[in-house]
């Protein structure tokens, strides 16, 4: 079955022992906790950690409107956008001074390169990203559906087990990052 907000949301039901829901907007108690704190829990969680399959390059547009100060430039942020990870000038990924405002990046180049995380269809979760994220929902789920203090905590636990196990997995899937311009390094000679 193909993932979407609705089976992670009915998966994470099924944890804490609530019922599952035909749909989002269904009127239910278990419907409407999953159709309010989804979108934020699944954003949090997206941003935590560079995630291989959410993590984008993107050249971006250059507005004509100019910032108000320290930057000479300012560029659109792309649709789907969560959090930068890096601005480059020309064709780097990184290395330049930058700041978010509103939905606009300022700088002082003429052209930008950003990376940055994404979101993603929910079909394109990874299995270790979908597991984490159904059990950061059942601990989200838990108190509003259960008031179970205990099991929520418990939840909250497992979830963060699962969240640890997932940046893991998913940072093994590229060559490990360099550490360059580190000035004890430099002082060596």
């Amino acid at each position: 079955m193909a993932l979407s907000a609705l089976v992670l949301c009915s998966r994470a039901l099924l944890k804490i022992g609530a019922q599952t829901v035909a749909s989002l907007d269904e009127g239910t108690a278990e419907a409407e906790v999953a159709a309010n704190l989804y979108p934020s829990v699944r954003d949090a969680l997206l941003s935590s950690h560079p995630w291989s399959f959410a993590t984008g390059q993107s050249t971006l547009p250059r507005l004509v409107a100019s910032p108000q100060a320290d930057y000479a430039y300012a560029f659109q942020l792309p649709a789907g956008f969560l959090r930068v990870l890096s601005a480059g000038g020309g064709n780097r990924g990184e290395g330049i001074a930058y700041r978010v405002h509103e939905d606009k990046l300022q700088c002082d180049e003429m052209q930008v390169t950003l990376t940055y995380i994404f979101r993603p269809n929910e079909s394109e979760f990874p299995p270790f990203f979908a597991s984490a994220l159904i059990t950061r929902l059942a601990a989200e789920f838990c108190i509003p559906l259960t008031e179970s203090t205990s099991r929520t905590q418990l939840l909250y636990e497992m979830a963060e087990k699962e969240l640890r196990q997932a940046k893991l997995i998913d940072s093994q899937q590229d060559t490990p990052r360099a550490i360059s311009d580190f000035p004890l390094i430099a002082a060596r000679g």
